[in-house]
């Protein structure tokens, strides 16, 4: 690989670090130690997350208008400020607020970060794209380990260490970006904003929204974990460093199986669609053992079978966007994939956060299990009237 890719690579491990030392115990510091509901704490989640889709949509108009390194360097300067105020104003308002903010510098730097990746190293084809991909759940497990043994600590040096790795990032781009190939014209991040063209094949783009709602449920079960369920570890008695342990699994896992997953599925002539109930019936099995659990070695064993569920339907559903999509168009049916995950994210912990606040976590069980049916019923249905030919015969839109 490329000098520039592994300076990206470093960059996202860095960035995912710093982002992750907050995320796995945003609700709890929220709940616990702002005494705010879960509501609360699921609302500001959602604002977040909305934020976040912001600000990716102003970082791929900037990749486009200026390039990948004034982006980046834009994104996470808006970032490196918020959390800067973060470590000294830090009640509810201002919490809520520079979260918001932070989210929207967050989401300014990932669609550049991918984008240079394909123009750095351009022969590299999706090995670029999959080196980005595995840095970010590096940084998922680095800084779910970190942040939960600080938080144990003290929150206010969470802050302190998220800063501290922004700060260290914003030199990495300010010093080592700046030479990067980034033209806007080799690799251009496209949106469902930037399509202006009719959608003539509806059968294939029906069948992509069936897929991507049950999708969309998927995700708003899964945002349980560092939302309601991490509130839930607490009451179990779980400690915060053991419970960001629980993370740490989770990244560790998607990066050290990759090679078993690839060899599997190279092997295994089941159809995506198969794969990807399969992934949910596992997600199914990770909340009724979480549902049970009373000790640690039960909250880990869910998230072990929890991340064995998402590698198989979170790389499943964009496949299959990809097979649907027409010729010239798999940049948009991509944008819907993502912007559903994103919708899911920005639900989640507030559906959750009023579940549990108004019926329990009983309820939030509950509701999870009828949600992953609902989303089995609608994978099982996307392509029933999609023909093989369909497939084999996709037309220009």
């Amino acid at each position: 690989m490329p000098k520039s890719l592994w300076l990206l690579i470093i960059g996202m491990v860095l960035n995912v670090t710093g982002s992750t030392f907050l995320w796995p115990v945003n609700t709890i510091y929220i709940h616990e130690h702002l005494g705010k509901s879960l509501t609360a704490a699921g609302i500001v989640l959602m604002i977040n997350s909305g934020a976040g889709v912001l600000g990716n949509l102003a970082g791929g108009l900037l990749f486009d208008r200026l390039g990948g390194y004034r982006a980046i360097l834009a994104g996470v300067s808006i970032t490196l400020l918020a959390l800067v105020l973060l470590v000294f104003y830090h009640t509810f308002l201002f919490y809520a607020l520079l979260l918001a903010v932070i989210g929207f510098g967050m989401g300014m730097t990932f669609p550049s970060m991918y984008a240079m990746a394909g123009t750095v190293w351009k022969e590299g084809g999706r090995k670029a794209f999959n080196a980005i991909y595995v840095a970010q759940n590096v940084g998922v497990a680095l800084g779910a380990a970190g942040g939960g043994f600080v938080a144990s600590v003290s929150f206010q040096w969470s802050f302190i260490g998220n800063a501290g790795l922004c700060a260290v990032f914003f030199l990495l781009v300010l010093f080592g970006f700046k030479e990067m190939s980034s033209k806007a014209s080799e690799i251009a991040p496209e949106t469902i904003l930037t399509q202006n063209t009719r959608i003539q094949n509806k059968t294939m783009f029906t069948g992509l929204l069936i897929l991507c709602a049950g999708y969309l449920l998927a995700w708003i079960c899964y945002v349980q974990w560092p939302s309601t369920i991490a509130v839930f570890t607490q009451e179990t008695g779980i400690s915060l460093r053991l419970y960001s342990l629980l993370w740490t699994v989770n990244g560790a896992l998607i990066v050290l199986l990759q090679p078993v997953l690839t060899y599997v599925l190279n092997k295994w002539t089941a159809a995506t669609k198969t794969q990807i109930l399969a992934g949910y019936v596992i997600f199914i099995l990770s909340f009724i053992i979480v549902s049970q659990a009373e000790s640690f070695a039960g909250f880990l064993g869910a998230m072990v079978v929890l991340t064995l569920g998402e590698m198989l339907v979170w790389p499943g559903v964009p496949s299959i966007a990809n097979e649907l999509a027409p010729a010239g168009r798999a940049g948009f049916y991509q944008g819907i994939v993502n912007s559903t995950a994103t919708a899911g994210r920005m639900i989640g912990p507030s559906f959750g956060g009023i579940l549990a606040d108004t019926w329990g976590m009983n309820a939030v069980f509950s509701v999870i299990f009828g949600l992953y049916l609902i989303s089995m019923a609608l994978t099982q249905l996307y392509d029933r009237k999609i023909a093989v030919r369909d497939l084999s015969q996709k037309k220009t839109v």
